[in-house]
């Protein structure tokens, strides 16, 4: 053996097991599968330190296939909708450009030229990390029998009753031009005021009503103002209307018990098209809905001329400078709130009225939420399973619209014809941007002209479509007819993952694949615990709605990665660690263990390169024993070239020494197999830890110096099971050694990446 350990062989390595076929397992109906499907990275993504934690998938995987199981851990990578297109958008920014420069079939392909040129990267990168996959099993979220299942699966939620469009209040990016929803809304504390002032009541002299509110520029949509009906303060205006200042338009008071009579002066505005809550009780009572901001962010005709075209924070000033010239401003106070910002982008969120696409959920999540309940689903640590049930019992429809390219187009189709007031937008010949109804625009531009230039359309709720393509409308006959230009939300396609990738087939299900039929449901879903709602929950329901069966069975939820502060890593902050070059530095074993050593479960945890450094001293540790070890092989083989070098123990022959290691070793097997059996990954690396570089190294070998021959068997038995046992974690050091010893030693099996789990030694 070489004086030291060097990480160079480790790609060399990796192509041997890939090579091999050892990560490619084979249908044996006689034995039970242990199968995870991985939680897909970004495509265009390089990959980060919390995907380096898949590390954990691996020793998993490892494991189970060292205890014989055929083992399928299934790799793919994801379009990654939003995330993709906003990152080729800040490219564009750079080059002077922006999307609405191209139309939608121009600006797709050139992203999927973008991605296609990064989508091998982080295949690469899992290589490195020494994640054993089944390439040969590879899927891409935008390949073509993924797609065609997708679309499948929205034509039986729609043939069910299930699929629905409607005008409700969603979470708007006026910068990314697109919905998002609760979930991807953070919500970060803002300094900002809170702005009291006056509304007359009409018909009384002198009378006003004082709202409080932060955002003083939507008060030109309020269609009421509310108070609570225990509120005695305004009991006498029962029935009674309010002047709408600015805006000259009467509007209703209403009594609402969700009104906080502590908040502000007990009396709100109530603006139902910009605001969740105002929404709510604009359907309750039956208001008027007016959307004064557009999808530009700009204000639009439903507004006095005077405020028209500009953007909210313009509209907010020009309201208080008049409201204060009117003598209707009372008072303003400092006031911190929490205001939604977009994910991606960080600017504020406009909520907004729109037609978008949703999921009935609720028939979905009873089954999902039975699964948990009755264990069919069990969840890893248990604390997670009242979280995921809390959530699924209060869950609203899910609005899978999305007002992007990137991605597969929601299969719903409308005429022109039959529907002339749909608004489109598209380039025209001259690359000019058009924005208009059909109905003013029929006439001037053909219908081919609007489809090649086409970049958005919207129509409104009560326009009639229909789900089978066709090149003809099938109540005129128009040619006419358009697709929906929305997207699905990312989700709505990972969310049929598990299924998609084995081969399921929605369309027929006796007609799926053999992997589907074997594999599924699969073994372990292990992700981060924050995508517990974006993603679990929804595999969960379209496995039961689509399958009748759950996607996997236990729902692993592992630790989070954050910087010494306590913060989850990302690029924006600047707190980063890039895997790969600690990988370069210290080496993939290194790095490997440095996040399961010590770990507790669904914890967040720092990772330093002072803890990798300390990790490889460990993998040091490990080849400098095993060449110790064959030194003293090869100084006995030197006095007797004859001499049988055999695993094989004679208990007869065995000192205390011995027998303690011996005992210690058995201890460590049973104590890993019950560790990683339980997912406690952490003690069972640091109770490695310490049996090998204590136990071993600083006990066993120290003795065994001045043995003679009869301590071999005892020094390769408790090396080469250290090695198995430390393989699932740190598996290219160990494959080395394991690979020098083979021949000196006679071991049968030719590589440890398919050797069998240790079992315990009879003394």
């Amino acid at each position: 053996m070489d004086k030291s350990y060097s990480s160079v062989t480790e790609s060399d390595i990796y192509q041997s097991w890939e090579s091999s076929g050892a990560f490619t397992p084979k249908i044996d109906k006689k034995k039970k599968p242990f199968s995870i499907i991985l939680p897909l990275p970004n495509a265009n993504d390089p990959m980060h330190m919390g995907h380096a934690l898949f590390t954990i998938e691996d020793i998993l995987i490892r494991y189970h296939r060292m205890l014989g199981e055929p083992t399928l851990w299934l790799p793919g990578s994801d379009h990654a909708g939003i995330e993709t297109q906003f990152v080729f958008e800040k490219m564009l920014q750079k080059e002077g450009k922006s999307r609405f420069d191209y139309d939608r079939q121009t600006l797709y392909q050139m992203i999927w030229g973008f991605v296609e040129k990064n989508r091998t990267l982080n295949q690469f990168q899992m290589k490195k990390l020494g994640f054993s996959m089944d390439w040969t099993r590879y899927h891409y979220s935008l390949e073509t029998p993924i797609v065609d299942n997708v679309l499948a699966t929205f034509k039986k939620l729609y043939d069910d009753g299930l699929i629905y469009r409607d005008e409700k209040i969603v979470n708007y990016c006026t910068f990314c031009g697109t919905a998002f929803s609760n979930l991807e809304v953070v919500h970060k504390s803002v300094d900002s005021h809170l702005w009291y002032f006056k509304y007359p009541v009409v018909g009384q002299k002198d009378r006003y009503v004082t709202v409080a509110t932060t955002r003083p520029e939507t008060m030109l949509g309020d269609t009421a103002v509310a108070v609570n009906p225990k509120d005695k303060r305004y009991l006498d205006l029962k029935n009674q209307k309010i002047l709408l200042p600015l805006v000259n338009r009467e509007i209703p008071i209403i009594f609402e018990e969700t009104v906080d009579i502590k908040f502000g002066t007990g009396a709100v505005k109530v603006t139902p098209s910009h605001s969740p809550e105002d929404y709510d009780m604009g359907k309750i009572h039956g208001l008027e809905f007016i959307r004064i901001f557009d999808y530009d962010g700009r204000s639009n005709q439903n507004v006095p001329l005077k405020y028209r075209g500009l953007f909210p924070n313009q509209v907010r000033q020009m309201v208080i400078d008049d409201l204060t010239a009117a003598g209707l401003m009372e008072k303003i106070k400092d006031y911190t709130h929490e205001v939604g910002h977009c994910y991606r982008c960080s600017r504020p969120i406009e909520p907004i009225t729109a037609p978008q696409w949703y999921v009935k959920i609720a028939p979905l999540a009873k089954p999902a939420i039975d699964a948990a309940k009755t264990g069919k689903v069990k969840f890893f640590p248990v604390r997670f399973k009242k979280t995921y049930i809390d959530w699924m019992e209060n869950i609203r429809d899910w609005n899978i619209s999305r007002q992007i390219v990137w991605g597969p187009r929601i299969p719903a189709w409308y005429c022109l014809d039959c529907h002339p007031q749909i608004k489109v937008n598209f380039l025209d010949k001259n690359k000019k941007i058009v924005s208009g109804f059909y109905k003013d625009l029929k006439g001037k531009y053909s219908v081919e002209e609007i489809k090649n230039g086409l970049q958005s359309l919207v129509a409104p709720v009560d326009v009639s479509f229909m789900v089978e393509e066709s090149i003809q409308c099938s109540k005129c006959h128009s040619s006419a007819v358009i697709q929906e230009t929305d997207t699905f939300d990312t989700w709505f396609l990972s969310g049929q993952w598990p299924l998609n990738t084995l081969g399921f087939n929605p369309k027929d299900p006796s007609k799926s694949s053999p992997d589907f039929g074997y594999f599924y449901p699969t073994s372990v879903m292990d992700t981060l615990w924050d995508i517990l709602f974006f993603w679990v929950a929804r595999m969960i329901m379209f496995g039961l709605y689509l399958a009748k069966d759950v996607p996997f069975k236990t729902v692993h939820l592992h630790s989070r990665v954050v910087d010494a502060r306590g913060q989850k890593m990302s690029k924006s902050k600047g707190n980063v660690i890039d895997p790969l070059v600690m990988t370069e530095k210290y080496g993939t074993d290194a790095l490997r263990m440095s996040l399961v050593y010590g770990i507790a479960p669904a914890s967040d945890f720092v990772v330093s390169e002072d803890k990798i450094r300390a990790q490889r001293n460990f993998v040091n540790k490990i080849w400098n024993a095993s060449r110790f070890v064959l030194m003293i092989i090869e100084r006995f083989v030197e006095k007797n070239p004859k001499l049988n070098i055999s695993t094989t123990i004679d208990i007869s022959k065995l000192n205390d020494d011995d027998k303690n290691i011996l005992t210690n070793l058995n201890s460590i097997i049973s104590s890993t197999t019950t560790n990683i059996d339980k997912y406690r990954f952490g003690q069972a690396s640091e109770n490695l830890y310490q049996f090998f570089w204590h136990d071993f190294c600083d006990i066993y070998i120290e003795k065994a110096k001045d043995r003679g021959e009869d301590v071999i068997p005892v020094l390769l038995t408790v090396l080469i099971n250290s090695l198995k046992l430390l393989h699932p974690f740190i598996p290219f050091v160990t494959e080395s050694v394991y690979q020098i010893l083979r021949d000196k030693a006679g071991l049968e099996e030719p590589q440890l990446v398919t050797a069998s789990w240790p079992k315990e030694i009879k003394l």
